[in-house]
């Protein structure tokens, strides 16, 4: 791995992040531009690394026997984080005037970026325009998220954390290890969901008022849409039942969009029969109104107040499990439980009232997790051959926790009990 460090603020990450790639076993070598060294010293990666640092084109030393040729082919993978929209541009234009461009354009490894730089940076038109140029050249962005930055602003624009990259760096690699497999059948061994059909709820349902109006929540979908990846990843069949979010559709989900409670009930209903798993992630609305009105409803300047009649939505995962259950064992399901206090209590008793094989619960009143967040923490209970279990999983990416419950899963599947 080739680490390039550029000149921002979130330089100080990469030690981090050069750390991490060591214990995953990676060999790192980093490259530093001028202006990145103002933010973070050399030594410190090196130390880090344990490979000595290479911050100039224009080394003598390092250039007798073309230095930089042998370091853009010894490199397996350039990851640039942070990657400043000054950077960008250069690449975007082929300009290549310090060492790390240069290397850029001399290797044929595969290139990932991860961008950093204050939001209004970010949204400038012509920031855009060299990302975009950048994917249509190969390069791989990950990210930025948005949060509160350096400058004192709030937006689009923060690298992501060395642990999000470490994981997206570990999803593309399991998706290069299948894409390999596929060329190579004689050679594939066993996923750990391969042949399973794994069903997922995702994201907030909207009950209408009216035409205008209705009731939701604030889930983002990411839990759910980061539990369809994984799963697919690992050899299963998914289907994503997802209410409105705006996010893309994981390769190779099948994704069917639903609106309301009422909706996402009659589509679980159908697959939970033909699936071997059903995770109930979504935050469905328990209440809907009784009677939708017509045309907008009109504030009235004679009235202090509105009065709205709200009727129970159907149980999705209660109903599953009774069909499990009548069905004699499939699916194994999972619930969710979005708590703001008493997070044990009120998992178990759902757990025990609903008839779950596994429950996950979040703390969604811990700021920075949960709705809308990209890092959680959950609470997990479950029930399989061996007994009662439970296991605290701390905050960290959505993407690395969905890879721990669906792990979970999968094993408790293996033991579970006859209903």
């Amino acid at each position: 791995m080739l680490l390039g460090i550029s000149a921002g603020i979130a330089a100080y990450k990469s030690a981090q992040l050069a750390r991490l790639l060591k214990q995953a076993g990676c060999e790192v070598r980093v490259v530093m531009t001028e202006g990145a060294q103002a933010f973070i010293a050399p030594l410190t990666l090196q130390a880090l690394t344990g490979e000595a640092v290479r911050t100039s084109l224009l080394d003598p030393e390092a250039e007798a026997g073309m230095g930089h040729i042998e370091l853009a082919r010894w490199a397996d993978t350039i990851l640039i984080a942070p990657g400043t929209a000054d950077l960008m541009a250069r690449l975007a234009l082929g300009i290549a005037d310090d060492l790390l461009t240069t290397l850029c354009l001399a290797s044929e490894a595969e290139r990932i970026m991860a961008p950093a730089m204050n939001q209004a940076m970010w949204r400038h038109p012509a920031t855009q325009r060299n990302a975009a140029c950048l994917q249509q050249d190969g390069w791989r962005l990950l990210g930025p998220e948005s949060g509160e930055q350096a400058c004192g602003d709030t937006g689009p624009g923060r690298m992501l954390e060395p642990e999000a990259i470490m994981a997206e760096l570990a999803t593309l690699s399991s998706a290069a290890h299948l894409a390999r497999q596929a060329h190579e059948p004689e050679q594939q061994t066993q996923l750990p969901a391969q042949g399973l059909h794994i069903a997922i709820t995702a994201g907030p349902t909207r009950e209408p008022l009216d035409p205008v109006r209705y009731l939701s929540n604030h889930s983002s979908g990411k839990m759910g849409y980061a539990l369809a990846a994984v799963a697919t990843e690992l050899g299963a069949q998914v289907t994503l039942i997802s209410g409105p979010v705006s996010l893309p559709t994981p390769e190779g989900v099948t994704r069917i969009d639903v609106e309301t409670a009422v909706e996402m009930h009659a589509t679980s209903r159908r697959l939970a029969s033909e699936c071997d798993l059903f995770i109930g992630c979504a935050a469905v609305a328990d209440y809907r109104a009784e009677a939708p009105a017509e045309h907008k409803i009109k504030k009235r300047v004679d009235e202090d107040g509105l009065t709205l009649k709200l009727i129970k939505n159907p149980d999705i995962i209660a109903d599953i499990t009774a069909m499990r259950d009548a069905a004699g064992g499939r699916p194994f399901v999972v619930g969710f439980a979005a708590e703001t206090r008493d997070l044990e209590s009120y998992a178990r008793d759902k757990l025990e009232r609903k008839r779950l094989d596994m429950i996950v619960a979040n703390n969604v009143a811990t700021q920075g997790l949960g709705f809308g967040a990209d890092h959680n923490a959950a609470l997990l209970l479950w029930r399989d051959g061996d007994g009662e279990g439970g296991e605290d999983l701390p905050p960290q990416p959505k993407r690395e926790l969905a890879r721990m419950i669906i792990d979970r899963a999968l094993a408790c599947l293996n033991t579970r009990p006859v209903h």
